[in-house]
């Protein structure tokens, strides 16, 4: 049996090992960390069980898919429930908008805010329907290895009717007018990494996936996601081996040959590389690097996450599980983000309390909160004064929304942010998401899933196809392992 090396057990890298693993290959994960799950790690602190990453579970059928390449069902694995409502959205102190999980239901609320627009959102949802169907049963499972994969007659055609050269921004004001419903439909377009001004029209798939699917929630917590893959991973004859950081990829005749970590040797006939792709491009691979210092500089990073893991000893009532503080001025963040890179003046911020659903990740009569500030990557002077001044700035906020004190209830508090994604991740730029969904990243446009120098090493997850998120990330495990088994088969 061929060895398959997988540096890093992030989604992306159980999804290439369980799928190489299913196909017949001798398959070894290597991770960093003391648990798998890279961003979507846990931990437990006070009673409180703290998810660290992902907090929203959006698009269930490409987690069914996942786990019907196997034989399986999420729900062998973990129990799902639907949110309803799916989250809140909170404009000012006054004007707070819960998003409804049913479709009629948000036709109703959407009328309320402007008349006519309970129509317009069907005609909306009809357009991004096509795009869905065609996005993520045919585009995002191209290896996008080259432009020739695109050249059909059929998919230019579905490439055409895509809006791939519009923005979302401009597509969704030919919807509505009114700023809150704007606010409403460009929310999702930010899990893409970019404004919608830079993003293309092609993305209103992302609506149509939330607002016809749900908003779901593993009970238990995101982790039972990572739980399920690490079990399934682990039926299929996967070894996960914790605590090996990857410092070096020797290489002879042009094929990677052995892995060397801290502590151990491992030698492969195929390597696959789930770790941050700017690492092992630039720290473990030297002259047979893919791309240069200049070329990752240019490109469009996702933004960085300053985020706070916060346990609260009471019940906080107005909270949802999902809450998305919309109460400063978006272009200006936006600006602090992406076009003059700092620390935001008047941030937006997201408040999840997954305990509002779930009373396992909390003490009885207690909160579980987790708090995210969008914030630009390559920020070099995160400390702890920074991320002290945020809280408070955030805290305010969100204790005047609620209406009661928050702080002297606080029995504990975790921070995260830049420094903690470059040292337990390798994060370029100590980005949270990886590459940015901007039209020149998309695709074929995007870094390739395979070293051009090597033969035997490829690359899978957030910075290569199909791009950020949980379900683009178990696609580019899926992905990347087909076409190892094309070109290497099992023996």
């Amino acid at each position: 049996m061929k060895k398959v090396i997988v540096i890093g057990a992030g989604f992306a890298g159980l999804s290439a090992a369980t799928r190489l693993a299913d196909k017949g290959f001798d398959v070894t994960i290597l991770e960093k960390n003391s648990v798998p799950g890279g961003r979507a790690r846990v931990f437990e602190a006070e009673g409180f069980t703290f998810d660290m990453g992902p907090s929203w579970y959006w698009m269930p059928d490409v987690f069914e898919t996942y786990f019907g390449k196997f034989g399986k069902k999420p729900s062998d694995y973990y129990h799902l429930v639907r949110l309803d409502p799916s989250y809140a959205v909170i404009f000012d102190q006054k004007t707070t908008v819960a998003i409804p999980a049913g479709i009629e239901a948000l036709k109703q609320l959407f009328e309320s805010i402007e008349p006519g627009s309970g129509a317009r959102l069907d005609a909306f949802l009809k357009q991004a329907s096509y795009k869905y169907d065609v996005g993520m049963n045919k585009f995002v499972w191209k290896p996008s290895r080259s432009i020739t994969e695109f050249v059909s007659l059929k998919l230019l055609y579905d490439l055409g009717r895509m809006d791939v050269l519009q923005s979302f921004s401009e597509h969704i004001r030919k919807f509505f007018t009114d700023p809150k419903l704007l606010q409403l439909m460009e929310f999702p377009i930010l899990f893409l990494g970019a404004t919608s001004e830079n993003t293309p029209a092609m993305y209103s798939l992302m609506n149509y996936a939330e607002i016809t699917m749900g908003t779901w929630y593993p009970m238990g917590g995101m982790y039972e996601i990572v739980k399920g893959m690490v079990a399934l991973a682990e039926e299929k004859g996967v070894k996960i081996k914790l605590n090996q950081n990857v410092t070096k990829i020797e290489v002879t005749n042009r094929s990677a040959k052995k892995i060397i970590t801290d502590s151990d040797i491992f030698e492969a006939d195929v390597v696959v590389a789930g770790a941050d792709y700017h690492h092992v491009d630039s720290k473990l691979l030297g002259e047979y690097r893919n791309y240069s210092e200049a070329y990752w500089n240019k490109k469009t990073l996702a933004p960085s996450s300053l985020l706070y893991y916060v346990g609260v000893n009471k019940r906080i009532p107005k909270l949802l599980h999902h809450n998305l503080f919309f109460d400063e001025d978006f272009s200006q963040h936006s600006y602090e983000i992406y076009t003059e890179p700092q620390w935001p003046s008047k941030p937006l911020f997201y408040v999840s309390a997954p305990s509002k659903t779930d009373p396992s990740v909390a003490p009885e009569g207690s909160e579980n909160l987790f708090i995210l500030i969008p914030v630009a990557t390559g920020l070099t002077d995160d400390t702890d004064e920074i991320r002290e001044r945020y809280f408070n700035v955030v805290m305010e906020r969100l204790e005047a929304y609620v209406g009661e004190a928050i702080r002297p209830n606080i029995v504990y508090k975790r921070t995260f942010a830049h420094r903690d994604f470059q040292s337990d991740y390798n994060a370029f730029k100590g980005n949270a998401y990886g590459l940015a969904n901007t039209l020149l990243q998309t695709a074929f446009l995007k870094p390739t899933l395979k070293n051009k120098k090597l033969n035997n090493l490829f690359y899978t997850g957030q910075l290569t196809v199909p791009g950020p998120g949980v379900p683009p990330s178990l696609i580019s495990g899926l992905v990347v392992a087909d076409e190892i088994a094309k070109e290497f088969g099992p023996n």
